[in-house]
């Protein structure tokens, strides 16, 4: 009988990916929320914005993805638009991250033809896990759009947040996924930004042993039930060679205001290495998160060394336990095709 085995997917040479936050406003309230409006603007892009910004990113030479962002994407009234601009410039697949609200009657109004993937995000396996964390009422409303977009034959992705409040719950989500319809299960480490750093983050956050002792099991048990599972890697093994995202692939973080990151740990912070203005990609100067990438250290990382520096641990010599991966090195786990 054929099971699942992990993998981790490396950097693809010329691999682009945008992260397109089209709005930061959002009609919940997250307790783990990363956007910062503060840092990331309040406004919405206008339809002409959305347009001129997705010409900048578009390749010709490489296979560009987009992904629809907000706060909550479905609320913008363009973005069904944006959606058939983007397959119109040739990005090469199209995905919508939602919060299961889906408004503006979405799922109307676009199609899987159109829309390559659908991601639900979802935090628990029940409205007893899940509304703590995302709000009252929100898992049914979640759950039911989930199955009307899988029985209109969407690509159905679900994003799972995985944090001390959730994490004994996780092994419970394989045979609802199977039940969904859905395709791929994104399982998230917390990050600690935005709302996350304000709320008790030491409630947050996994220990490596927390990790590693469910996370693997529980994308097994969803990976032989036939879902594709997406998880970070976050600790590298011993002798692994750490790459960064930021020098060996290409991943844009844009928001309203124009600010444009390469890592998203950055994003609380002014170091965006670029901003739009007058509808151009401009490199900034001085200290930019990009100089910081080239920074080899022990501890892997460097964002993590820099920026949350409260989650590395150390050894009596001085020598770090882990090395913690870059945020954007994935594994995956699908079931072996039939022979």
């Amino acid at each position: 009988m054929n099971q699942s085995s992990a993998r981790t997917v490396g950097f693809k040479p010329g691999e682009r990916n945008v992260f397109f936050h089209i709005l930061t406003a959002c009609n919940l309230a997250c307790r783990h929320c990363y956007i910062n409006q503060a840092q990331h603007g309040k406004e919405a892009v206008s339809q002409s914005v959305m347009d001129k910004w997705l010409q900048l990113f578009v390749s010709r030479d490489k296979e560009t993805n987009i992904i629809f962002l907000g706060g909550e994407p479905t609320m913008h009234p363009d973005l069904v638009h944006g959606i058939r601009m983007a397959k119109k410039l040739g990005y090469g697949s199209v995905t919508v991250d939602t919060n299961g609200y889906v408004f503006n009657d979405f799922l109307e109004k676009t199609s899987p033809e159109e829309l390559d993937f659908l991601s639900f995000s979802l935090d628990g396996p029940s409205a007893a896990v899940n509304d703590p964390i995302r709000g009252q009422g929100v898992f049914t409303v979640c759950t039911n759009n989930l199955r009307r977009a899988a029985a209109r034959g969407f690509n159905i992705s679900l994003i799972y947040t995985v944090s001390r409040l959730n994490i004994d719950h996780l092994q419970e989500m394989a045979p609802l996924l199977a039940d969904w319809g859905v395709k791929r299960f994104f399982i998230q480490v917390i990050g600690l930004r935005g709302k996350t750093i304000l709320n008790n983050q030491e409630t947050w956050q996994l220990t490596p042993d927390e990790w590693l002792a469910v996370i693997p099991k529980a994308a097994k048990a969803a990976a032989d039930l036939g879902v594709r599972v997406i998880f970070p890697k976050v600790f590298l093994d011993e002798g692994e060679q750490f790459e960064c995202g930021g020098r060996v692939a290409e991943n844009y973080f844009i928001f309203p205001n124009g600010r444009v990151y390469l890592c998203p740990l950055c994003e609380d912070y002014a170091i965006n290495t670029y901003r739009i203005e007058d509808d151009q990609l401009i490199k900034n100067s001085g200290l930019i998160e990009e100089k910081l990438f080239g920074l080899d250290i022990p501890e892997g990382c460097v964002m993590n060394k820099v920026l949350q520096p409260d989650n590395l641990q150390y050894l009596s010599n001085g020598r770090p336990r882990y090395r913690i991966s870059c945020c954007l090195l994935k594994q995956e786990m699908t079931m072996p095709a039939a022979p």
